[in-house]
């Protein structure tokens, strides 16, 4: 009995630390699952069955390099991403990394509210986003303008829960689960004609893993959050846990679709439309899981995204951020943050049939555009003068060069056979 007690209490303070320890990391992976990633991996899932998992496996390694070196950094020297670029790099680099941040952010928001639209037309009709699209940006901002760090870690925490929805829709799909777990560790190459299309879908799945605002953003929330070094292998273990977690949920989501839009050679323009689409094919609880899940993703993302941008922003400009800053003290965070919000809102109430290019835009744009802050991340983060000891290892410099050099190819590719045409 003793023994079993102690075994017990161990467990428990093993999973009490473990959560206790959730936060950038797990927020900031989950954040790419956001509107323009779900409707990412719905389309891989409905063009390709499960030829794109073995794409999602090697995204999983490079996503948690990824994060994980702008967590150290965020953790080694206290500052986000962009105050390092503008220190080491100068004013002209980091408006130009900036100027297309922006573009590129705008973009993805705009998506995030084109999803929330999508999902609650799933349940409403179209009238509903007059109300449903206001009143979710009022509560966005309020929750960033009047809260604090601690109760937003909290709040996308729990949110993060709701995307198990995901594992239901897919289990409620029936795929052949032999040939799942094949395609994600051998890639299956058939039928995978017009190479253009193969590729374009390549980026736009890694596009949605691992973007450029992600990577802004977890090392301003490691800052905000008053991670140290001395601290930092905690921050580590949730950061590695989150890049698997979020490629967990995404796995899932190409699977439920693979195994029902691909074989009734189903395509989707929307997410909202790849969750009607299960209703006929795995039944009506499908969609409801995955309807869920994408208006939970949505305003997810509705959050991170600007505020990441308004992150990024402040700190090029050398002004104040955080959360819960009132605009006195932060105008430049709050205001960029606030005119993303209120524009994508009224964007989407405005044009809600014209979205479709804006939600996937930002996956092949983010992914164009990573190479460029890969480079500048390697180079600040093997800097021994800014990171002393905690410089990057051997394999992570192999991974994320690859990475880097992968990305470059691909977007290369993609370019010449557009010009061809």
């Amino acid at each position: 009995m003793l023994e079993r007690n102690l075994r017990q209490r161990f467990l428990s303070s093993r999973l009490f630390f473990f959560l206790s320890i959730l936060g950038p990391g797990i927020i900031a992976a989950n954040a790419d699952n956001d509107a323009s990633g779900i409707l990412g991996y719905s389309q891989a899932g409905a063009q390709y069955r499960y030829a794109m998992l073995w794409v999602l496996a090697l995204s999983t390694i490079a996503l948690g390099v990824a994060q994980e070196i702008c967590a150290r950094m965020g953790a080694i020297t206290g500052k986000g991403l962009a105050d390092l670029i503008r220190e080491e790099y100068g004013v002209k680099v980091t408006l130009f990394a900036m100027a297309t941040l922006l573009v590129a952010n705008f973009a993805t928001t705009v998506s995030e509210f084109a999803g929330i639209l999508a999902a609650v037309e799933l349940f409403a009709g179209p009238r509903a986003r007059y109300v449903v699209l206001p009143l979710v940006g009022a509560l966005v901002w309020l929750l960033v303008s009047r809260g604090s760090y601690r109760r937003l870690e909290k709040v996308l925490l729990g949110a993060s829960t709701i995307y198990l929805f995901y594992i239901g829709s897919a289990v409620l799909s029936h795929p052949d689960w032999a040939t799942v777990f094949k395609e994600t560790f051998v890639p299956n190459l058939k039928d995978v004609s017009p190479i253009k299309d193969y590729v374009f879908m390549i980026i736009n799945v890694v596009g949605t893993t691992i973007t450029p605002w992600g990577q802004f953003y977890i090392q301003s929330s490691v800052r905000d959050k008053g991670v140290k070094a001395e601290k930092y292998h905690e921050t580590r273990i949730d950061v590695l846990f989150g890049a698997f977690f979020t490629n967990f949920i995404a796995f899932f989501i190409i699977v439920a679709c693979g195994a029902t839009l691909y074989s009734h050679g189903i395509h989707v323009d929307d997410a909202g439309q790849a969750a009607r689409a299960l209703k006929p094919l795995a039944g009506p609880l499908a969609m409801v899981l995955f309807g869920i899940g994408l208006f939970n993703a949505s305003c997810f993302g509705a959050i991170t995204v600007p505020l990441s941008t308004a992150y990024a922003v402040t700190e090029a400009l050398g002004s104040e951020s955080g959360v819960g800053r009132r605009s006195r003290e932060a105008p430049l965070f709050l205001g960029t943050f606030s005119f993303l919000i209120i524009a994508s809102v009224i964007v989407v109430m405005l044009f809600p049939k014209h979205l479709t290019a804006l939600i996937i835009l930002p996956n092949i744009v983010g992914a164009v555009l990573l190479p460029i802050i890969l480079v500048l991340m390697l180079k600040l983060v093997n800097d021994k003068r800014i990171m002393g000891e905690h410089v990057n290892s051997k394999i992570y410099n192999v991974i994320a060069w690859t990475t880097t050099v992968v990305l470059i190819i691909l977007s290369a590719i993609l370019l010449i056979t557009n010009l061809r045409q």
